[in-house]
C-alpha cells in the first residue's frame, strides 16, 4: 500500500476544520490519505490507538469511546472539527462522539461499509462489493480507494529481479488468499490451483504461488506436496523473510487471483497487470446467505426512471429499515465490474492486457464533499 505522510495542520483552503480520525488499520488508513491527496486540503490527523481487547473484539456502534486507550492516543479536544474522514467501526464510534460534543455540528464522511446507524454518517464511500440501500447519503464508486506503493514496487523489482530471472517466462504470479464471506477453500480450491499450475507450465512459462496469512494450513500443504515440477510456492508465515510478493507485483507477466481477495485484486489493476480471477467454490452457509446477496442486488440497484425501479425502492426502504439486509458484500459484483469494465478476465481465458481505463473514484468523492461543506 502507499506510504504517505500525514499533513497536520489545521484548516482547510475554504476555512474548515477537518480532522483524519484513524486506527490501526494500514490499509483502511491509506484510503482516507487517498481522500486527503486528493482534497489537497490541510488537515489535522488523530490517531486513536485501541484497548487491547478492541483490536480484534468488536464495540457495539454508536457515540462511545470505552474501547479506546485514551493516553495512547491523539488527544481529543476542541476546537472541535467542521468535517471528518474515517474509516472502520473503532474509529468511527470516535468519530461520532466528536460529533455529539460539536453539538452536531461535524460532519462525518465515512470510508467503507458501516455496521449500522447508516443514516448517522452524512456521507458513506462504498466500493462495489458492498450493497446498500438506495440512501441519499450513499456514494456508491468502483474501486477501493486504496493505493499501491509504486516506488515500494520499484524497489523489490530491482531485489527480486536476478532471482526470478532463472524461471521461464511468462511468468505468472498465482496470489491466494482464504476463506471469507460465502467463500470456502477446499479440496475443490487445491484441485482449481493445482490445475493453474499446470496449465501455466504447458505453456512453457513458470506458476509463481504466494499464500497469505488467511489461507488455511491445509491448501498450504496440498500444494507443498503436489504442485507440478517448475512451480514456486512462498508460504506465508510470521517468520517468514524475502516475500517475494513486491517483487512479483513489479515483475511478473500476469496475476491470477483467487476471487475472496480484493485488496490484491485492486493492486494488480492499480498497476496496469493483466488480472485473472480465479473462482471459488462457495460454503454451506455461503450458498444459503447467498441468496441474500441475491435479493440485496436486486433491492439496492441503482435507480432508473421507472414504476418498477420505484416500487423497488419502496421495498428497499422497508426491507432495511426491518434490519433483515441493512448492507452485504457481493464479491461477484465485484469480479463482474472488474471484467465489464475490461480490467480482468476470468481464469481460463489467458492474460490478455487491461483493455480498459481506471475510475475516477476520487474525483467523484472530492466533488461530494466539497458539496458537503457547501450546504
Amino acid at each position: 500500500m502507499q506510504t504517505v505522510r500525514p499533513v497536520n495542520n489545521t484548516t482547510s483552503r475554504d476555512g474548515a476544520r477537518v480532522w483524519l480520525v484513524l486506527g490501526d488499520k494500514m490499509g483502511d488508513n491509506g484510503q482516507v490519505y487517498t481522500i486527503r491527496d486528493a482534497l489537497n486540503w490541510p488537515v489535522e490527523i488523530k490517531h486513536i490507538k485501541m484497548l487491547a481487547q478492541y483490536v480484534f473484539g468488536k464495540p457495539k456502534v454508536g457515540p462511545t469511546l470505552y474501547h479506546i486507550d485514551r493516553e495512547a492516543s491523539d488527544a481529543l479536544q476542541p476546537p472541535w472539527p467542521d468535517l471528518i474522514i474515517t474509516v472502520g467501526r473503532r474509529p468511527a464510534n470516535v468519530a461520532l462522539w466528536i460529533r455529539e460534543q460539536s453539538g452536531g455540528r461535524t460532519r462525518i464522511v465515512l470510508v467503507g461499509k458501516p455496521s449500522g446507524m447508516m443514516q448517522q454518517f452524512d456521507l458513506i464511500i462504498a466500493s462495489s462489493e458492498n450493497r446498500f440501500p438506495p440512501l441519499p447519503n450513499v456514494l456508491p464508486i468502483a474501486l477501493p480507494l486504496m493505493q499501491v506503493d509504486k516506488a515500494k514496487v520499484a524497489d523489490a523489482a530491482a531485489k527480486w529481479r536476478e532471482p526470478l530471472a532463472q524461471y521461464p517466462r511468462p511468468l505468472i504470479a498465482v496470489m491466494i488468499g482464504g476463506p471469507t464471506g460465502p467463500y470456502a477453500f477446499n479440496r475443490r480450491v487445491v484441485e482449481q490451483l493445482i490445475a493453474q499450475a499446470r496449465d501455466i507450465g504447458q505453456q512453457g512459462g513458470t506458476a509463481y504461488f504466494t499464500t497469505s496469512r488467511r489461507t488455511p494450513a491445509k491448501v498450504v500443504a496440498a500444494l507443498q506436496q503436489r504442485l507440478p515440477p517448475g512451480a514456486q510456492l512462498f508460504a506465508w508465515s510470521s517468520e517468514a523473510r524475502d516475500n517475494p510478493y513486491m517483487g512479483l507485483l513489479g515483475l511478473a507477466d500476469g496475476f491470477v487471483v483467487t476471487g475472496d481477495s480484493i485488496s490484491m485484486m485492486v493492486e494488480v489493476v492499480r498497476l496496469g497487470k493483466p488480472l485473472a480471477i480465479l473462482s471459488l467454490p462457495t460454503s454451506v452457509l455461503g450458498s444459503i446467505d447467498q441468496l441474500r446477496r441475491s435479493l440485496a442486488r436486486w433491492l439496492f440497484a441503482p435507480d432508473r426512471p421507472s414504476l418498477g425501479a420505484r416500487l423497488r425502492k419502496v421495498i428497499a426502504g422497508l426491507v432495511y429499515r426491518s434490519g433483515f439486509i441493512t448492507h452485504t458484500r457481493d464479491f461477484r459484483a465485484f469480479h463482474r465490474m472488474l471484467i465489464d469494465n475490461g480490467l480482468a478476465v476470468a481464469s481460463g481465458k489467458g492474460f490478455p492486457p487491461p483493455s480498459g481505463k481506471l475510475p475516477d473514484d476520487a474525483g467523484q468523492v472530492v466533488k461530494r464533499i466539497e458539496a458537503l461543506l457547501q450546504d
